[in-house]
């Protein structure tokens, strides 16, 4: 598996594992998906939707990731619980995939209510 590919799903799984958690409503785009022109962007994966909102970038040189989430809660819940449990349910996520790599660094921001 090559390093784009490991890291396409590794942020699939992330966005999956954000978006199981009770109180969140959905991902929030990113800005360069909404400005980035349909012929530019490349061929969905086949029965898949490309996730948004889950940035994922190495964070150094010891193998470990570090994960930008963002979020939009239910109006119900309480936004800090929300990001909390996203925050828990990626980190262990990830690290049950990885697990002869350090421990990501997640960063959840909860970016509206619905």
């Amino acid at each position: 598996m090559t390093a784009h590919i490991a890291q396409t799903t590794l942020v699939e799984e992330a966005a999956a594992a954000a978006e199981g958690v009770v109180g969140v409503a959905f991902l929030k785009p990113g800005l360069a998906e909404r400005l980035r022109s349909t012929l530019s962007r490349p061929a969905p994966h086949p029965g898949r939707a490309r996730p948004t909102g889950v940035r994922m970038t190495a964070n150094g040189d010891d193998g470990s990731w570090h994960v930008e989430i963002q979020v939009v809660v239910v109006r119900q819940a309480r936004a800090v619980d929300v990001a909390r449990a996203v925050r828990t349910r990626v980190c262990d996520r990830l690290s049950a995939l990885t697990p002869t790599h350090p421990a990501p660094t997640v960063t959840v921001t909860v970016t509206g209510r619905v």
